[in-house]
């Protein structure tokens, strides 16, 4: 039992610190800490085994679980309600090109559209749009409500300048300032808006990171994952490594913005991951401050991922965090999140 926990230690230690290792340096590191959770509660097991067992040694596993506590708050939240609070609504969601590829399937466009237009929040933020200038109902044109949203895109694939894929943000206060960071293949980016509340201007970036690369119908089939074994592991290798260098390109913009900043978006990366803790160490995540339960955003068979994410400066206040759940016609979930701006003074102690 001894080298037991002892082993259990080390191998805890080195995954928890794996998280700041860039996959780019190290292969398959991007993959080592989705061992986290198992061996969380490897350890949790084993501190309990021991101090029922009455021996010295659960000291051991406990230090693990306090060197590996801030994984179990980036897992699950029970953050108290604050609902009477108003601020920044922020919405944030990948909409999947709004399924133009299913359109034999009668209405789903629309009612994606439709619930989106009910939505009232201040900003939208959205991956995988789609924008056809030819159809009805058209995206941009209907999500402004007639002009009641400002709206900048990042256009990353198009066809005849009709037919549009990229990232938008829509927002009900003057957009003054825009540009784009990185594009990648497809749908893949990632831009940002300056955005002039009152006398305050805030940034607003939205992201859409390097995706595994699996189609999504092997997403939905895990006989599938399990025949494609050697490929879907080089996939997602491939993926992390792609992600660590747009999250280090994403990173470095935001220290340099002159504004506060929001930061909205699909990673397409678990919370046990370099991606989220690159970001985490320089922005507050929503969910951890004022989410609850396990946030999980993917709509498919894999669905325990959160992998869809709001970040915000200390400048914020984040004052709720929501799964919307009832919006079931993406692969995605939407979140949405309520911010408070913070008073200067606040902003100085904290």
């Amino acid at each position: 039992m001894k080298y037991l926990t002892f082993l259990v230690f080390v191998i805890s230690a080195a995954l928890f610190y794996s998280v700041n290792i860039s996959p780019e340096l190290l292969p398959l590191s991007g993959l080592i800490p989705l061992l986290i959770p198992v061996f969380l509660l490897f350890n949790i097991f084993l501190c309990f085994l021991l101090v029922l067992s009455k021996k010295k040694l659960f000291v051991v596993p406990l230090v693990a679980i306090i060197l590996g506590w801030r994984f179990v708050g980036v897992t699950l939240q029970l953050n108290s309600d604050r609902s009477g609070k108003e601020g920044i609504s922020v919405l944030s969601y990948n909409v999947h090109m709004f399924n133009y590829k299913q359109m034999e399937e009668p209405g789903i466009r629309t009612d994606i559209l439709q619930w989106i237009g009910k939505q009232d929040a201040d900003i939208m933020a959205f991956q995988e749009f789609y924008q056809d200038s030819t159809s009805s109902p058209n995206a941009i044109g209907f999500l402004r409500k007639d002009g009641a949203y400002d709206y900048a895109m990042q256009v990353v694939e198009e066809w005849s300048g009709k037919r549009l894929f990229g990232l938008s943000i829509f927002s009900k206060y003057p957009i003054v300032n825009r540009g784009t960071l990185f594009e990648n293949r497809k749908t893949n980016g990632a831009m940002f808006a300056d955005i002039k509340i009152e006398r305050d201007t805030i940034r607003v970036y939205n992201a859409h990171l390097e995706s595994m690369n699996i189609p999504a119908g092997q997403l939905g089939d895990i006989e599938g994952i399990k025949q494609n074994y050697d490929k879907t592991l080089e996939k997602i290798n491939k993926g992390t490594v792609n992600r660590a260098t747009q999250v280090d390109e994403l990173t470095k913009h935001i220290q340099g913005s002159p504004y506060p900043v929001l930061l909205t978006g699909d990673f397409n990366d678990v919370p046990y991951s370099y991606t989220y803790f690159s970001i985490r160490n320089l922005l507050k995540n929503a969910f951890e401050s004022a989410g609850n339960g396990f946030g999980f955003t993917f709509n498919r068979v894999l669905f325990f991922l959160r992998i869809d994410n709001i970040f915000y400066s200390d400048a914020f206040e984040a004052l709720r965090f929501n799964t919307l759940r009832e919006a079931d016609y993406s692969d995605h979930y939407p979140i949405q999140a309520v911010f408070r701006r913070k008073p200067l003074i606040q902003q100085e102690t904290d």
